[in-house]
């Protein structure tokens, strides 16, 4: 499975193969997809990758699905019961996070911003290709500062500079999968079709 030129992060492990291959930097425009991506991304913070890909199923099965209209209504015995479910990361300012980040989504919603608008408003619903090369990939940009900064002015938590571009990355917002990596040109593909 890992045997075609790729990114080199994720290195021979198959879990990593099977996200790089199949979902890093596919353009993603679903409400729901992207509220449960910026999560995920939260609950990495201080973490490896690898961690939230080995208890993503965890993680979606606790927080129903990443469903915000669910996860919002979440109450004091279900923050308990998150911390004390060892499938997930048990951290109680990501877990309330997650929570908050939920109502603030449907809030945006209330008001008539649709996540994925307020997600892709400053790319104009544009994800833009890179060409990179292995150790050139930034940690993070001017787009991930403002978008960073604009989420934040709305409430959301563990959405730093950082955080934010590695979520750009996964959602396609930019393709950074290196010039030499087979999905490159697949990906950017899916760009040009969006």
């Amino acid at each position: 499975m890992c045997d075609k030129p790729r990114c080199s992060w994720p290195k021979a492990n198959p879990l990593y193969c099977a996200y790089h291959d199949d979902e890093w930097g596919v353009p993603e425009f679903d409400s729901r997809a992207l509220w449960e991506k910026l999560v995920l991304d939260g609950f990495q913070a201080g973490l490896a990758w690898i961690t939230i890909l080995r208890k993503r199923d965890s993680l979606r099965a606790a927080f129903a699905g990443f469903d915000p209209e669910k996860v919002a209504r979440f109450d004091d015995t279900d923050i308990e019961r998150l911390m004390n479910d060892t499938g997930i990361i048990r951290s109680r300012a990501k877990i309330l996070a997650a929570i908050d980040s939920a109502r603030l989504t449907l809030n945006l919603r209330d008001r008539g911003i649709a996540f994925t608008d307020f997600i892709w408003e400053a790319q104009d619903r544009t994800p833009v290709t890179n060409h990179f090369r292995h150790g050139e990939i930034p940690t993070e940009t001017q787009a991930s500062r403002d978008l960073a900064k604009k989420l934040k002015s709305e409430g959301y938590k563990f959405c730093g500079p950082v955080i934010v571009y590695a979520f750009m990355q996964a959602v396609g917002m930019v393709n950074d999968h290196t010039v030499d990596c087979f999905r490159h040109g697949e990906v950017a593909a899916m760009a040009k079709k969006g």
